[in-house]
């Protein structure tokens, strides 16, 4: 397998945390590894994305067995409210099912997701992260990816990639 060698970015610093409200504080959440229990949820958060066409369509039992693959955003009432799955292959990792709930997009919680990935891809020794938009991809953009080449990413992910939908691979060294 050959996978990209992309120039080294450096991490922008944290995204600030948003300014709480009285009518809503959207900084209130905390980012940990899902469990098992989280499928349900996970499924559920994904559901709006996969209307849109933004996210595949996968089902409860999927998530329930890939659960440990997820990083989740956690309201304090224990709801998920964001999410972000990252898959390993040998130097690489993949981001999929990456989503954050209507209410709470532009609050940092997808930045804080993506930081949360780069540390746990970081910590598995992987070099470079691969992903797939059909959207604009301003988050990844923002954070370092670039457009990349499907034939620089693990193999057995690219070809996974579905035609149909004109997704654009980004990557990102680490």
């Amino acid at each position: 397998m050959t996978t990209a060698t992309l120039p080294p970015v450096a991490l922008a610093p944290l995204p600030p945390r948003a300014p709480a409200t009285r009518w809503h504080r959207a900084a209130e959440f905390s980012v940990r590894p899902a469990r098992e229990d989280d499928g349900p949820a996970l499924a559920t958060l994904s559901r709006p994305f996969v209307r849109t066409g933004a996210l595949r369509e996968r089902p409860v039992s999927q998530y329930l067995a890939e659960a440990r693959d997820f990083l989740v955003a956690q309201a304090p009432d224990g709801t998920v409210e964001g999410c972000v799955g990252l898959r390993e292959h040998p130097d690489a990792g993949v981001l999929f099912n990456f989503c954050v709930a209507g209410h709470r997009q532009g609050s940092g919680m997808g930045g804080r997701l993506l930081y949360a990935a780069f540390a746990r891809a970081r910590s598995r020794s992987l070099t470079t992260l691969f992903t797939a938009t059909t959207g604009s991809g301003r988050l990844f953009l923002r954070h370092g990816f670039v457009p990349a080449d499907p034939e620089l990413a693990p193999r057995d992910w690219a070809r996974s990639l579905d035609p149909a939908r004109n997704a654009r691979v980004l990557a990102r060294s680490l």
